[in-house]
């Protein structure tokens, strides 16, 4: 019972800091008041509890009553003042050093150039998901060639274009990433594989019908996207291999299309997925 008593005041004494809480406004002020107010009653009752002795080494002659008005008057004077002032100013720090630290948190997962989420957050999402879900790797066709030909401000903004397109498709709903390069990364959820390549499909059409416009100079850019699947029990590392396999495939067939890994050749399709997926012209059937 004594040593909840002693965590009870102990928890009171010490203001908890929680930083997240500085965005809300007026929170600082509160912060700071609320220290400046511990500060006078712990000032004040050290002062108070100090006078039976001061009083009896005759230190003190004025009477009681005038005694304690002067230890309140000097409480807030000083220790609420000096305290609160110093609780305003490190609540903004604070708040200001929590604000940085989201901003890099935020900075370190996000591709400069396209503002998608970069390799590092692909990862750890990549890390992360259970149950059904498509991997699809997505690679800018015969990109060389536009850096090549138009300089690499050109492919910058073909990059930033397609950025735009697959972000347009899906939506804040799903991981889009660029992976480096001219390479995408995209993770689907929800649905069935035949909606998820629906969606892929719409992406790889959106990009081909786009018209991306650089000096003057018109680009007829094209992707190639290979997918995979995760599955119960199914290394993260073998659904990317996967996936990187069908796009190699996808390239080899002529590029501007989906390609499953189940097209991939020499590779048994999961039994759960037997009976065929939907696809339309564009998308690479097995060759024998």
């Amino acid at each position: 019972m004594r040593e909840h008593a002693v965590i009870l005041v102990r928890n009171w004494l010490w203001q908890s800091i929680d930083p997240g809480s500085f965005e809300a406004p007026g929170a600082i002020s509160s912060f700071a008041l609320a220290v400046s107010f511990r500060s006078v009653i712990v000032t004040s009752l050290a002062a108070f509890a100090s006078l039976p002795l001061l009083y009896g080494l005759h230190i003190l002659a004025l009477p009681l009553a005038q005694m304690a008005k002067l230890i309140v008057a000097f409480s807030w004077l000083f220790a609420g003042t000096l305290s609160g002032t110093l609780a305003y100013v490190a609540g903004n720090v604070i708040r200001d050093l929590d604000c940085s630290r989201a901003e890099f948190q935020r900075l370190s997962q996000t591709d400069s150039l396209t503002g998608l989420a970069n390799r590092r957050a692909f990862n750890d999402t990549l890390a992360t998901v259970h149950g059904e879900a498509s991997l699809a790797i997505i690679d800018i066709d015969r990109f060389k060639r536009i850096n090549d030909r138009f300089g690499h401000q050109a492919g910058d903004e073909v990059i930033r274009t397609i950025a735009v397109v697959l972000g347009r498709v899906f939506g804040n709903t799903l991981l889009v990433s660029r992976l480096g390069g001219e390479e995408f990364g995209v993770i689907l959820k929800g649905g069935t594989v035949e909606q998820r390549l629906a969606m892929l499909e719409q992406a790889r059409q959106a990009v081909a019908s786009d018209v991306n416009v650089f000096d003057d100079n018109k680009l007829a850019v094209t992707v190639s996207i290979g997918v995979a699947e995760f599955m119960p029990g199914r290394r993260v590392e073998g659904v990317y291999a996967a996936a990187d396999r069908a796009l190699y495939l996808a390239k080899d067939c002529g590029r501007d299309r989906l390609v499953h890994e189940r097209n991939l050749p020499f590779v048994e399709a999961p039994a759960h997925e037997a009976g065929g997926l939907v696809r339309n012209s564009r998308v690479s059937m097995p060759r024998g």
